[in-house]
């Protein structure tokens, strides 16, 4: 199949008909980005302690940072997307990746706690916009019919976010203090904020952005997406705030946090490549399975708490099963044809973050009640909730998939394509890591190695 095209073909509206060179750069920048927002958001995670101890706070109450990021993305998501839909979709993007690295700044140099929570803010208005443009980004300079690969791969750069970002972040935080770390990772985003306005595609806004309104939300069915979206993220969120101290109480030495989140990440990137497999094929069949394992896991783990290895068996089964669920949800959203996909990704980013938000403050909550051994429990009784909707909200995850041709990448022909946009990333891919490394190292290295305990 040949590759190339006109540049017009991307750099406009017209979507291109075969893959394009610009296709595959782009996708694989959209990929890197994905996993600095991630590793933005989620660094928190795995420095909870070591933040808690520096800051004069407790956990419960740093716990706080997830949350007011969540609900500035959730108060913003839907808003500032439609606002900025007709500017050009390059210029937004960019602007979201300073918007992380200026949050890091802020995060790494804060003398309080309050300070940080600002920085935090200031990512959450980044973050509020970037997934809602990516997810829409990925689907406009991709072939139709590898629109939903495109979701998949992009969101590649989540999973890396795990498995790579809040671990390194977390292992470096443990080595020289957190504020490097967090210092690193704003010099790296600002890096990849230059490489996204050098080689991405330009992609203009929409001239008429579709927004509906709730009532055309629940006819098509994409109100019932949101809401179990919102849901899942709840559950999820109301263990995984907590996770470094909740594996350090069922026995796991405080300085190998970083080494169980990046096996715990790993297990998410089994997930993905099954959302990756079923995205097309039988989503509602996965996301019903991947919502019910996710349950099942969290009902277990107070059970097997008193054993490491039990703890980490079950934490990532539940990793795995969460790992698929982005794509899905994503992907449901577009599919339902409610709103324009910039808006599918803003609402349901939006529910994402309220659910973070809720969940972290409902952790928070039941931390103090029932301690970290139990905590799981309210997590499972959440994801319960969110299973309960995809199973009565037929038209927003439906037996059979949608027919639309924008999300329609079954045939072999796609596969195929798909396939060579990926190999044909890794190249781009690897000279981009090796370069941010690079940056991160530079980074590191300039800040004095003081041992935080």
């Amino acid at each position: 199949m040949s590759t190339n095209t006109t540049t017009s073909a991307v750099s406009t509206n017209t979507r291109p008909i075969t893959v394009t060179t610009q296709s595959v750069v782009g996708i694989a920048v959209l990929g890197l980005a994905t996993f600095f927002a991630i590793t933005t958001e989620l660094m928190p995670v795995g420095l909870l302690g070591t933040m808690s101890r520096d800051l004069g706070v407790s956990e419960s109450t740093m716990g706080i940072v997830v949350t007011v990021y969540a609900a500035a993305v959730a108060l913003l998501a839907l808003p500032l997307t439609s606002f900025t839909a007709r500017l050009p979709r390059k210029t937004v993007l960019v602007a979201t990746l300073v918007g992380y690295a200026v949050s890091n700044v802020l995060v790494a140099t804060a003398p309080s706690f309050a300070v940080v929570c600002a920085g935090r803010v200031v990512g959450g208005v980044a973050h509020a916009l970037f997934f809602s443009v990516a997810s829409a980004y990925a689907t406009r300079i991709v072939p139709p019919r590898l629109a939903g690969r495109a979701i998949a791969f992009v969101y590649s750069g989540s999973s890396l976010g795990f498995v790579l970002g809040v671990p390194i972040a977390t292992w470096v935080a443990q080595t020289i203090g957190w504020r490097p770390a967090v210092g690193a990772v704003a010099l790296a985003a600002a890096a990849l904020a230059v490489v996204a306005a050098t080689f991405l595609p330009a992609v203009r806004g929409s001239s008429s952005p579709h927004i509906g309104s709730p009532r055309a939300w629940a006819r098509t069915g994409l109100l019932s997406v949101v809401v179990a979206d919102l849901l899942l993220f709840a559950g999820h969120y109301v263990v995984y705030t907590y996770i470094g101290p909740y594996a350090v109480d069922a026995g796991l030495d405080a300085g190998m946090v970083s080494g169980a989140l990046l096996v715990l990440g790993g297990t998410g990137v089994v997930g993905l490549w099954l959302a990756g497999m079923f995205v097309d094929r039988a989503p509602r069949q996965t996301l019903l399975a991947a919502i019910a394992v996710m349950a099942a896991a969290f009902a277990t783990m107070p059970f097997v708490h008193g054993s490491l290895v039990g703890t980490m068996v079950v934490a990532g089964i539940w990793m795995a099963a969460n790992g698929t669920t982005g794509t899905l949800f994503m992907a449901a959203a577009i599919r339902t044809g409610g709103v324009s996909p910039d808006i599918a990704g803003a609402l349901v980013n939006g529910a994402s973050n309220i659910g973070i938000a809720g969940g972290a403050a409902i952790g928070g909550q039941a931390l103090g009640i029932v301690g970290l051994q139990w905590l799981p429990f309210a997590g499972a009784v959440v994801l319960v909730g969110s299973l309960g909707v995809v199973v009565a909200a037929r038209r927003g995850f439906p037996v059979h998939t949608h027919a639309q041709e924008h999300l329609s990448t079954s045939s072999i022909e796609a596969i195929t394509s798909s396939l060579a946009v990926v190999t044909t990333s890794v190249p781009v891919v690897s000279r981009a890591v090796q370069t941010l490394t690079g940056s991160v190292a530079v980074a590191t290295g300039s800040v004095p190695t003081r041992r935080r305990r």
